[in-house]
């Protein structure tokens, strides 16, 4: 259970993320909330997942799955460089966030 509670707090990770783009720097009300909003989700799921897993593991995974989700979105999105070298990198991060869960 922790480890979906993890993956929920990596995707509101992703959401926190791509919502301080749109922020303007905490200018704009609705987007500052709802980005303030994510973050204090996230790092309140993710202080609870930590509560069995453990601190690196946990950490490192729901790092990867904000940095994976942001670049992709930010490809998505923002039309940000999808080369065949950052994609390859995104890949290698997935592979390190499979195996710290299968080494846990």
């Amino acid at each position: 259970m922790n480890w979906l509670i993890l993956v929920v707090a990596g995707l509101l990770e992703i959401g926190w993320a791509i919502g301080l783009k749109y922020t303007d720097g905490f200018t704009k009300p609705w987007p500052s909330t709802l980005t303030i909003a994510a973050m204090i989700a996230s790092i309140a799921l993710l202080s609870y997942a930590m509560k069995t897993l453990p601190v690196g593991t946990a950490y490192a995974v729901w790092v990867g799955i904000g940095a994976v989700g942001a670049a992709i979105f930010g490809i998505f999105l923002f039309g940000e460089s999808a080369s065949a070298a950052r994609l390859a990198s995104l890949g290698l991060v997935v592979a390190g966030i499979i195996g710290l869960k299968l080494s846990s």
